[in-house]
């Protein structure tokens, strides 16, 4: 008889577990290359960053993107400079090409460390403003004050030399107090930043109470609801210019979702990590579980949880 009922809870932690992971598909919008841009930032990049074709067609059709779809993707990755392919038999394997790798690695700190306190850059543009830097910086979260001026956050320095950087540091950024708030106000869209923090909390929120009321998902299922995780926050967390906290609303949804994200990441990496090592191949056998960069990883996602 108990074993009757084992098996019967077995059965139901596993439809409970499918079922999780299908909202989640539903609910998370995907599309085969940026889903693949996702694979490769959590799982393969930290590992080595070569993966087998077959091992990337099976893990996004877990998540209902077709084979067709994936091939598609691939070469379009690899059309754009991102991957880079080469066979083994009758295997195919791809790779981040260095160019890629450089992108890839400035996003995995944005997602996987504790950000440090951020100041100002302000930037002037110099006697020709309509080069390719002003758009440049523009992508990557500053906003125009006039033709030659630009001001944002110092997690991105301009890296060319023709820029003249004047940078003001945190301790300047608390003293102004709410007149930069202001300032932040008049040019930066918060209330877009917000939305999609909010809307990361209110899909994920699911995950956590699952898994407080004692859902153990298969180790398959961990790692589909921690790739969902990582792209899900991918989007908002990479969108966000990730302004100075002096300047933020005290109730910012994006530290709710940060610790959300650290929190969830660390408890579906046991078993996902046990899939990855059993299932995923890099060449003539399988990525390694665990690295010192996942490892690495597991320690700064800890201290922002806990902080």
């Amino acid at each position: 008889m108990s074993d009757a009922r084992g098996s019967s809870a077995d059965r139901n932690g596993e439809a409970r577990g499918a079922a999780l992971v299908s909202r989640l598909v539903d609910a998370v919008p995907l599309r085969s290359g940026g889903f693949i841009v996702t694979l490769y930032g959590d799982v393969v990049e930290p590992r080595g960053g070569r993966l087998w074709m077959g091992n990337i067609v099976e893990t996004c059709r877990m998540v209902g993107i077709s084979e067709t779809l994936v091939r598609t993707a691939v070469s379009r990755l690899v059309a754009a400079g991102q991957l880079t392919g080469e066979r083994q038999g009758r295997r195919s394997f791809y790779q981040l090409t260095a160019a890629a790798r450089r992108e890839f690695l400035s996003a995995a700190r944005t997602l996987f460390e504790p950000q440090p306190e951020t100041g100002w850059l302000l930037v002037w543009l110099g006697a020709e403003p309509d080069g390719e830097a002003g758009p440049a910086l523009e992508r990557a979260g500053f906003v125009r004050l006039g033709p030659q001026w630009l001001l944002g956050p110092d997690h991105h320095r301009p890296a060319d030399p023709a820029l003249v950087v004047f940078e003001v540091g945190p301790k300047a950024d608390r003293a102004a107090g709410s007149r930069l708030a202001d300032l932040v106000a008049a040019h930066w869209d918060l209330a877009a930043f917000e939305a999609a923090y909010v809307a990361f909390l209110a899909t994920f929120a699911g995950i956590d109470e699952a898994l407080a009321a004692g859902l153990c998902p298969t180790d398959a299922e961990a790692l589909q609801l921690r790739l969902l995780l990582v792209h899900a926050y991918r989007h908002a967390a990479l969108r966000d210019a990730r302004l100075p906290a002096a300047t933020l609303p005290p109730d910012w949804s994006g530290h709710r979702a940060r610790r959300l994200f650290a929190d969830l990441y660390l408890r579906l990496s046991p078993a996902a990590d046990r899939y990855v090592g059993q299932h995923l191949l890099a060449g003539d056998g399988p990525l390694p579980a665990r690295t010192a960069e996942t490892l690495g990883r597991t320690a700064s996602l800890t201290r922002v949880r806990d902080a």
